[in-house]
């Protein structure tokens, strides 16, 4: 088991065990590459609009006569050969972009992560995270102490106070457990993690 510090808003720190295979994975950098991707292709949508040929706007006359003028054959000018023309494949709204990943592959590449997180001194183990009000003035001054910036916090349950505390405030994403995702852990500077939310994140990677 690996041990890493648990700091509490007092200033103690107690040391914690967690789960080997969650935190003290060798860092797979394939295997992230490849969540991350999915992960991206998988939240883009269809946007993108092309005509094509029957869609081109425009008379379907033949251009010349099929023989005598010495040119090739040519039909209506909506052919996506010719400039102005329809695509052959064109782009549609209900285009996907979804790109599988098996469950396991996914956990696996979430608990790389984690340990290079931990690796990296850039996960930050806390006892919980909590504040009395919704004013956001408290929430800064909750970060000042623990003497965090540009950070993501994992709790296990976001409430209320935290979520309208924290929404307006840039460089800084509360989510519950159940809504991490590769991009997010990787874009902040640093990771904090409630007590709470890492024995779920152990229940649910494992």
């Amino acid at each position: 088991m690996v041990k890493i510090p648990c700091r509490s808003e007092n200033g103690q720190v107690v040391n914690i065990e967690v789960s080997d295979s969650v935190f003290d994975r060798v860092y797979n950098e394939a295997l992230v590459h490849q969540i991350i991707t999915s992960y991206l292709a998988n939240a883009r949508r269809g946007t993108r609009a092309q005509k094509g040929r029957s869609e081109v706007a425009g008379s379907t006359r033949k251009q010349w006569r099929q023989k005598g003028t010495g040119r090739a054959r040519a039909g209506a000018a909506s052919n996506p050969l010719w400039s102005g023309g329809g695509k052959i494949f064109p782009n549609k709204p209900t285009e996907s972009f979804t790109k599988k990943i098996n469950r396991k592959m996914y956990r696996a590449g979430m608990c790389t992560i984690f340990s290079q997180l931990l690796r990296n001194n850039k996960l930050i183990a806390i006892s919980e995270f909590q504040i009395e009000t919704t004013k956001t003035k408290f929430f800064l001054q909750k970060l000042k102490n623990y003497q965090l910036e540009n950070v993501m916090i994992i709790t296990d349950e976001v409430d209320e106070n935290l979520y309208l505390a924290s929404r307006n405030i840039p460089n800084i994403k509360v989510v519950e457990v159940d809504l991490i995702d590769p991009v997010s852990l990787l874009s902040y500077d640093n990771v904090v993690i409630t007590r709470e939310a890492v024995n779920k994140i152990e229940s649910v990677l494992q």
